[in-house]
């Protein structure tokens, strides 16, 4: 009789420790699984700390702050000649970019700028990371398209000059 009791609360006491390492390991499971805000929610967050940045310093001849780094978007770079750049995820999340830069080439800003990188081939820089995210069609069937005004472009990002009033893109696209 006493053995029945004891397995019974042996039960109890195992059932309640299972529980607790399910609960655990799926709230460790979520932490890592935040996404990037979109770019109307990325507006919004950057008005409401701007007020707030507002109310820390008053002072009308401060500076405007860059972003922490380049992944989060806004202007980045420092020239006189200045383009919007979106980069478009596998999940759809756009960044966007205000592109500032004494460089000519499209592709010279961007690298500069360490926004993207790939390998160099016979027909130009092959694009491989953008915005710190892989592409990679050998691995994933995925590539990053290169799109100016919204159109696919039909040069290299290497070989495209800068225009004045053109806007310019990456999407991550299957193959």
């Amino acid at each position: 009789m006493k053995m029945n009791f004891m397995k019974k609360h042996l039960s109890c006491i195992f059932c309640v420790m299972l529980s607790a390492a399910l609960m655990l390991s799926a709230v460790g499971c979520n932490s890592g699984t935040e996404k990037k805000p979109s770019s109307s929610t990325m507006s919004e967050q950057d008005e409401s700390s701007s007020s707030a940045d507002a109310n820390k310093d008053s002072s009308a001849d401060a500076p405007e702050k860059e972003p922490e780094s380049p992944a989060d978007g806004g202007a980045v770079g420092e020239g006189s000649t200045q383009f919007d750049f979106t980069v478009t995820d596998q999940d759809g999340v756009e960044t966007q970019f205000e592109v500032h830069t004494d460089k000519t080439i499209v592709g010279e800003a961007l690298q500069e700028l360490g926004l993207i990188d790939g390998d160099e081939s016979e027909y130009g820089l092959f694009v491989k990371t953008v915005n710190g995210i892989t592409a990679d069609y050998d691995v994933d069937g995925v590539y990053w398209a290169f799109y100016i005004n919204g159109e696919y472009a039909q040069e290299g990002v290497d070989s495209t000059e800068i225009k004045e009033g053109d806007s310019y893109a990456f999407k991550v696209e299957k193959g």
